[in-house]
């Protein structure tokens, strides 16, 4: 089992040579093919200089430059594609992970689990700006995607390639990738990983970030649910507003027959005509939702299904043989 250790890199000048030297190690004692994939997020200390002194000097270590700065997200799907191992380990450049918990994550993917994530169980941060928001933030992913996990912020990952290869990531996505692989049926399991005070550098987290991974909650919650049917949801929408725009409607009438009220300037009346427009266009946008992910998935040859194995059928060689 070959494995690319994926890591991306962002003005940590004085933390990549202890990093590569600390994976390299770790790999070494797990006795398996590696490489190590380190991608240069637009860094502008000095990182992707060093980083390719570095590779020139170690065949293992590859790198990939980015242009300029495009976010963890973008530079950790950069190093999957760029990645050749049939399992690929994702891991912060900052040290704070250790590469010494690589080992047992393996023997998980030998165990047939196709996703491990970490959990960094005694979180050494800071408590107000870092470990607060990111509590509050897991609770409420697990409610909202009914998906129980300690700890998605965790950059320390490993999947097998098939996994990661359907994964799609934008924004902050990165975080989400346990949800998404639960989502195209991958088994996954989290473990107890070292977590250590950063030695150097600046940390290019803060509490501002949390408003886009609650943002990026909103996506994954539909893509997770209704990316395959989106109707379900704005049909529901949509129902639900023509329901209440008819309830209006009718107690506005009952109010004009039964009591005498006048219909002109009856709130309620607009309110009918309001729920009734509300409902069309909620129908209307489910109806365009439904081509576009039909779209999507033709246009890209991708199916709504994720194979995990076949048994029983032939090969074409056998068919020749017959």
């Amino acid at each position: 089992m070959h494995v690319s250790v994926v890591v991306p890199i962002y003005n940590e000048i004085e933390n990549v040579g202890p990093l590569c030297d600390a994976v390299c190690a770790a790999m070494d004692a797990a006795k398996r093919p590696y490489e190590v994939v380190l991608v240069d997020d637009g860094s502008t200390d000095g990182s992707r200089e060093k980083l390719r002194e570095l590779a020139r000097a170690d065949r293992r270590l590859k790198v990939v430059e980015l242009r300029r700065n495009y976010g963890q997200t973008a530079a950790m799907s950069a190093g999957i594609d760029h990645a050749t191992g049939d399992v690929i380990v994702t891991m912060d450049g900052d040290l704070q992970n250790d590469p010494a918990d690589i080992a047992m994550m393996l023997d998980k993917i030998d165990q047939g689990y196709s996703l491990v994530h970490g959990w960094r169980k005694n979180r050494q941060d800071p408590w107000l700006s870092r470990k607060l928001p990111s509590k509050l933030a897991n609770k409420l992913i697990a409610w909202a995607t009914n998906f129980q996990c300690h700890d998605l912020g965790c950059t320390l990952k490993a999947m097998r390639r098939e996994i990661a290869a359907d994964l799609r990531l934008y924004g902050e996505m990165h975080r989400f990738i346990p949800i998404m692989a639960n989502f195209y049926g991958a088994r996954c399991t989290e473990v107890v990983t070292t977590h250590h005070p950063r030695r150097a550098g600046a940390s290019k987290y803060g509490i501002s970030r949390t408003f886009a991974v609650l943002l990026d909650l909103v996506t994954i919650v539909y893509l997770t649910r209704f990316a395959l049917k989106p109707m379900r949801l704005f049909g529901t929408i949509g129902a639900g507003a023509m329901l209440a725009g008819a309830a209006a409607g009718l107690v506005a009438i009952g109010m004009r027959l039964f009591a005498g009220f006048d219909l002109t300037g009856n709130p309620l009346l607009y309110a009918a005509l309001f729920g009734q427009m509300a409902g069309l266009q909620f129908l209307s946008m489910g109806m365009l939702a439904e081509m576009s992910s039909r779209t999507y998935y033709e246009s890209q040859g991708r199916r709504p299904y994720a194979v995990d194995r076949v048994t029983g059928f032939e090969t074409p060689e056998l068919r020749a043989a017959a």
